[in-house]
């Protein structure tokens, strides 16, 4: 663990800890974002460093490092870490120094950063589920990475104590959201992959990988077009295939929702395609998404 706090990286488990008083502990004032580690790299840290970054300038949390700074302090911790295959999660806190509600009380603003070894492998079985009940997150909050998720975790328990891995966010408007902590996309019976606007949710660095990649489908004749566009239930629910996009998935896919089996029920063979064109990216992609780590 790295913390601003201690100034300095920690490898005693017992002294991984946040004060009482800062305030994204009993405020919820913080942002968030994770990076994953495979093989000895870093996926994406520079999509998922600059989302970071700008949730904390929507949560008015000013940094205690320069973008640099903090680029540098998470590839050494990873480093010292000696994780070759995990995920590497960090924080950014309006800092500690009182139990009122303005941050006006805390000195400077803490940075803090966690490697965990995670034993993730590629989703290839399909999963249920369910349309959500617990209301999400109104579009300031939903489109910035912080550190409130009670929503999320209502919604993912909402989902379990159904029998289901998740749930669907449906927005105000009657259209697809996203899921607890992951977006969601579908092949429509034309072929086309389609994804919810990113106008009311979080713009996943993931999801929008996959629709960089994607395209290699449409020279190959599999897919037919990649779209952004508001999802109505009727139109998701009759989709041939859908799927869950995020980080240490990368492609889940999903194949019951609401008791309703999506496409024939099945894994989609177009999903697992999309799925093998992340995971290669993250094994073998370009030095754009892949930063090595020189291990200590």
């Amino acid at each position: 663990m790295y913390s601003s706090i201690y100034g300095g990286i920690i490898l005693d488990p017992a002294m991984m800890v946040i004060p009482m008083d800062d305030h994204m502990v009993h405020r919820g004032h913080g942002v968030f974002d994770t990076a994953v580690i495979l093989n000895g790299y870093i996926y994406e840290l520079d999509v998922h460093l600059d989302r970071f970054l700008r949730s904390a300038t929507n949560a008015k949390i000013s940094s205690p490092f320069s973008r640099s700074a903090l680029r540098s302090i998470l590839i050494q911790l990873t480093a010292v870490s000696k994780c070759k295959k995990g995920t590497l999660r960090y924080w950014l806190s309006a800092g500690p120094g009182d139990f009122l509600l303005s941050p006006s009380g805390c000195p400077t603003s803490a940075f803090y950063a966690v490697v965990i070894d995670e034993d993730f492998s590629q989703c290839k079985d399909g999963v249920k589920v369910i349309t959500s009940h617990t209301p999400m997150k109104p579009p300031q909050f939903a489109t910035v990475k912080n550190v409130n998720y009670l929503p999320n975790v209502l919604a993912k328990m909402e989902a379990e104590e159904k029998g289901a891995f998740a749930s669907i966010w449906i927005d105000e408007e009657g259209y697809i959201a996203e899921g607890p902590n992951v977006n969601v996309a579908f092949i429509t019976k034309e072929k086309e992959l389609v994804m919810p606007n990113f106008d009311k949710i979080l713009r996943g660095c993931t999801a929008k990988r996959l629709l960089e990649l994607a395209p290699k489908l449409i020279d190959q004749g599999l897919l037919k077009g990649v779209a952004m566009k508001n999802i109505t239930v009727e139109e998701a629910k009759s989709a041939a295939e859908m799927m869950y996009v995020g980080s240490t998935l990368p492609v889940l896919p999903i194949i019951m929702w609401d008791d309703q089996p999506i496409g024939n029920g099945r894994v989609g063979e177009l999903t697992m395609h999309l799925s093998d064109l992340l995971w290669d990216d993250m094994v073998a992609g370009p030095d754009t998404q892949r930063i090595p780590i020189s291990y200590v």
